[in-house]
């Protein structure tokens, strides 16, 4: 298995409108410059926030939310404070004053419900967020004083208005007839950063804003740079071409762990990691019948078959831990008991036996009824170690009869295909500890997410009528007995299968202070750090 590990690892090392002026070509930057240019595996792309395209560690330096979520619950942002109803219905926000979009449009509570509207608009698009088939009515009460009127309580309200996307605040100015939905003319949020430049596939610049209603930012200027992944980036790190690297808003890394340690060791650059944010898994689609994958015999088998200790040891030098549950105990809600499936290949080959999946004499795949069991697993193409792990995983499947056919796609093609239901099985990880469990529960029942991987199981009405119920419990005991029962169902039925609980990394220069992170994997406070 070393030896597997070893040849798979030196493997994996081997048209968006522009709406900004070109940005000039990353210079080499030194230790002492007050600019951060960091590798992006790919363009920013679409900058809209009411739109997904976007990359979001930009998006959240360029817009900004009502609420924020921190380690310590939900703070204020663009709202200084709010009220909610007793019934839970209505939230009454006291916006910050003073405020002003990059194009020096006012933000005020007129802002905030031409944004909000505009989001609605376009309600098919966020059908997995939950908050967006709630909201009634937006009633603007003064200048800084908004209404929200829902139709139900919901209660994960404020942590859905928190996201990098897409209850987030354009200038109204930027608006495209009226709305959004079909695009914009700039991109000027309320945000410590402004994007000055973009060249599409090349570089994007964004500065300071000056005026910026939290102060201005240290770091004057940040370049996002495409590169790709692997020895590409490092050298670029090497050659202070770049100066930045972090896991980016798919979980995709820019260099593996390796040649991270090797730059830390060369003294010009630290290495931080954040706590435990996220799971890596695969996620198996239970709703396409003339595929091995509605099995679920064949989902626990490839469970079973799964060595994760080799995948957080070998792979990741232990810097992720082995996830044996869809959420690790620290999400809320989440410290659930549940059977282990631990690594045993002659199990899964059991599983496989008593179900039916036969491994005639001189074959390499089991077959039931004449179908072969074969499957594909799609993983980004810009990832290092999701190409690493599915190669390991097929060879660890091989062992037990299973054919993996490996496919390497763009992120975006991913993330379409897991929306359309065009896939067997495919990488993909949680929305981390901001928005868990709810976000990632959400998104089981949307067709633009997680609708195919849950509605082949037998229990999928249950599982539905249980999210619905727990998204507008207001009793605590109630909504916990309620998340341990879908918990439980997905996990039984195994179509989310762990591999490990992740976090996100960064590599920066030496004399780079304050570097922290937001409860989420999809954007950096880069406005909080500083050159010392």
């Amino acid at each position: 298995m070393v030896a597997v590990i070893a040849i798979i690892s030196g493997c994996a090392q081997t048209a968006t409108e522009e709406k900004a002026p070109a940005a000039p070509a990353a210079a080499a930057v030194s230790q002492t410059s007050n600019e951060i240019i960091y590798a992006s595996a790919k363009d920013i792309n679409d900058m809209n926030p009411h739109l997904y395209p976007g990359s979001m560690p930009a998006q959240g330096m360029v817009y900004e939310s009502l609420v924020e979520n921190t380690k310590d619950g939900i703070k204020p942002l663009l709202a200084e404070s709010w009220d909610i109803s007793e019934d839970g219905k209505t939230y009454t926000f006291h916006l910050r004053k003073n405020v002003k979009f990059h194009d020096g449009e006012p933000f005020n509570a007129e802002a905030v419900k031409q944004n909000i509207e505009a989001v609605q608009a376009n309600a098919e698009k966020h059908s997995w967020i939950k908050l967006s088939t709630k909201i009634k009515d937006i009633k603007v009460l003064d200048e800084y004083t908004l209404q929200l009127v829902l139709s139900d309580t919901y209660y994960p309200t404020l942590v859905e208005l928190s996201m990098t996307r897409p209850y987030v605040f354009i200038s109204p100015k930027d608006f495209k007839d009226g709305g959004t939905k079909d695009g914009v003319n700039g991109f000027h949020g309320t945000g410590p950063y402004k994007l000055t430049g973009h060249k599409v596939e090349e570089n994007a610049t964004f500065e300071a804003n000056e005026d910026y209603w939290g102060g201005a930012p240290s770091i004057k200027k940040i370049t996002a740079k495409v590169l790709p992944a692997g020895e590409t980036t490092y050298l670029a790190l090497q050659k202070g071409e770049i100066n930045f690297v972090f896991t980016d808003d798919r979980g995709a890394d820019s260099i593996d762990v390796t040649a991270m340690d090797q730059l830390a060791e060369s003294g010009k650059y630290q290495v931080v990691r954040s706590d435990a944010m996220n799971t890596a898994m695969i996620v198996a689609n239970s709703s396409k019948l003339d595929s091995p994958v509605h099995d679920k015999a064949v989902r626990e088998a490839l469970w079973t078959g799964i060595d994760r200790e080799t995948i957080s040891k070998d792979i990741f030098n232990g810097t992720q831990t082995v996830a044996d549950a869809l959420f690790s105990s620290n999400v809320n809600y989440a410290d659930v008991d549940l059977k282990i499936r631990a690594y045993d290949p002659e199990a899964a080959k059991q599983l496989l036996e008593q179900d039916g999946w036969k491994l005639a004499e001189g074959k390499a795949v089991r077959e039931k009824e004449g179908k072969p069991l074969a499957m594909k697993l799609y993983y980004d193409s810009n990832s290092s170690s999701q190409k690493t792990q599915a190669e390991l995983i097929q060879y660890e499947m091989k062992e037990i009869g299973m054919q993996l056919d490996l496919v390497g796609e763009e992120s975006s093609s991913i993330a379409n295909r897991r929306a359309t239901g065009e896939y067997d099985l495919l990488f993909n990880q949680t929305w981390g500890l901001a928005y868990d469990p709810q976000s990632t529960i959400a998104a089981f029942t949307s067709d633009s997410s997680y609708k195919h991987t849950t509605s082949g199981i037998a229990e999928a009405d249950e599982l539905y009528r249980k999210i619905d119920e727990v998204m507008s419990s207001t009793d605590e005991q109630a909504r916990k007995a309620l998340y341990a029962d879908i918990l439980r169902i997905v996990h039984d039925e195994a179509v989310f299968i762990p591999l490990t609980h992740g976090r996100v990394t960064i590599v920066a220069p030496k004399n780079l202070q304050d570097i922290s992170f937001k409860q989420t994997q999809y954007e950096l406070p880069f406005e909080k750090m500083k050159f010392e």
